[in-house]
């Protein structure tokens, strides 16, 4: 970690990094469980809800000028429908939601703390705003016995439990995205993981 430095970057000041992003986004997104085929257009556009957003954050890790991972969070009221949908069905406020979109790191780089400076300055960043009950994301549902799944593979449930998150099966939503052994998009089921935001 000597040598990595986290910031978090807000609005336009993420300009410059998309297209480095938008690469590493491709390349993790590729392993299981999200499997995705993904291009540099369809990321570079997903990506400028959180430069629009002016109470969005990127919290970036750079390896010298080289960045290494991101993550991104933005008020809930600014995702799309399919975000938001299940909150209303539930009768709770999607206003009151801060949405933690991804975390993505160089495999080389994991294991190293990053991971948990992303939770706690993501977290950080919504208490400033203030206004927000609910800190929340949502993860990519796979049965256990899915083809691509590695042998080696580690669920995250466990590191998302320590910094505080439940999952939440009666969230639930599906997004669409092409798997890599897919002809075209599906629907994929996700689940919301929720951690209710202290305050001062």
């Amino acid at each position: 970690m000597a040598d990595i430095k986290i910031q978090a970057l807000t609005g336009l000041s993420v300009q410059r990094y998309i297209d480095q992003v938008a690469r590493l986004r491709i390349t993790v997104f590729r392993e299981f469980p999200y499997l995705y085929d993904g291009t540099l257009e369809y990321e570079a556009k997903y990506l400028q809800t959180y430069i629009q957003s002016p109470d969005s954050v990127v919290v970036m890790a750079f390896d010298g000028d080289q960045v290494i991972g991101a993550s991104t969070a933005v008020p809930m009221a600014h995702e799309t429908e399919e975000f938001k949908r299940p909150f209303v069905e539930a009768g709770m406020e999607p206003d009151k939601v801060f949405y933690l979109g991804e975390s993505i790191l160089e495999k080389r780089y994991r294991g190293q703390g990053i991971g948990v400076q992303f939770f706690i300055e993501r977290e950080a960043h919504a208490r400033r705003l203030g206004g927000f009950t609910w800190s929340a994301f949502c993860a990519v549902d796979r049965p256990s016995d899915h083809p691509r799944r590695p042998p080696d593979y580690q669920p995250l449930d466990a590191f998302w439990q320590h910094r505080g998150y439940g999952k939440h099966p009666e969230l639930h939503t599906t997004y669409t995205w092409k798997d890599l052994d897919e002809a075209a998009p599906s629907a994929k089921s996700m689940t919301y993981w929720l951690k209710r935001i202290e305050h001062g």
